[in-house]
């Protein structure tokens, strides 16, 4: 039976939906042994070669100035800021809570448009849905506040929601700024060019094991994270936004944490309590209202 190009693309979101989900616990069981940093620098490095290894093979050019430029400042704010900051701040959170705070992008790109670009290009839906995360993520927090916290629990709060704001300010900024490149192609010079700022970053804040020390569980948690989380997924992902309306290719940002807030809660005995339940659906409801009435714009 042969199957049809909807098909697969329904396939690649059921994919990018689980396959995303479960890297915040992944991510979480590497960090036990070497610092997140590590773990992001270690994990771009391979995949980007990879990417870069098969176009350049391809005999794709290099990239124009202008170009090299887009794709250094997108890796900065998209990647080194996002996926490092992010994965050095589950060695301190739940998986389950940084997935759901990474879905609050499309809130703060709301929020930067309106305050520095002056966007009016909102609508009700729009406002009601931002009031809506925030009160779904503040129902989250509020079930956290009244129980013990491992040390360090505000500090990886903080890197989290820095990593999402730089995710959320490098959508806005380079969303205004693009270059004509073959997607598949721009990531793997994103991912390469962020490993080594991510490197230099590691080393700078002291968070740089001996390669000797990496354990046979962590490399096999990275590997996973290569070929799961930044190569597999990235195809799959970009698969489904060509093929499928962006309404039913989006649903990915709403499956995600669930599927890492359940995940987490089996591995690491993350709390799942009915609070935290309903503040998720919460939050994903107001995400959803502001992406759909984007989307109308």
């Amino acid at each position: 039976m042969t199957i049809t190009t909807k098909q697969k693309a329904y396939l690649a979101l059921s994919v990018t939906c689980i396959a995303w989900g479960t890297t915040w616990v992944v991510s979480k069981i590497a960090v036990q042994n070497i610092p997140g940093l590590q773990v992001s620098s270690i994990r771009q490095g391979i995949a980007g070669c990879i990417f870069l290894l098969y176009f350049l093979f391809k005999k794709e050019k290099l990239p124009t100035k202008q170009q090299f430029v887009w794709l250094l400042m997108s890796s900065l704010f998209l990647v080194v800021f996002n996926s490092g900051l992010t994965t050095w701040s589950v060695k301190y959170i739940p998986s389950g809570l940084a997935a759901l705070i990474g879905t609050l992008s499309p809130l703060f790109v709301v929020l930067i448009e309106m305050i520095f670009f002056k966007s009016k290009n909102y609508t009700l839906t729009t406002f009601i849905g931002l009031i809506t995360g925030i009160i779904g993520i503040a129902i989250v927090f509020y079930e956290n506040a009244f129980h013990q916290h491992p040390a360090g629990y505000t500090f990886g709060l903080l890197l989290c929601f820095a990593g999402i704001i730089s995710w959320s300010i490098g959508t806005v900024v380079i969303a205004r700024n693009k270059y004509q490149i073959n997607p598949y192609y721009a990531l793997g010079w994103q991912l390469f060019l962020a490993s080594f700022m991510i490197f230099i970053l590691a080393l700078v804040t002291h968070n740089f094991n001996s390669i000797a020390t990496i354990t046979t569980k962590t490399w096999l948690c990275i590997s996973y994270l290569v070929i799961v989380g930044s190569i597999i997924t990235f195809i799959a992902f970009i698969y489904t936004i060509k093929y499928l309306p962006p309404a039913l290719a989006s649903l990915y940002a709403y499956i995600n944490p669930i599927i890492a807030i359940l995940i987490g809660s089996v591995v690491f005995n993350e709390r799942l309590t009915l609070n935290i339940l309903i503040g998720s659906i919460v939050t994903l409801a107001g995400v959803y209202m502001v992406n759909k009435s984007l989307k109308k714009i």
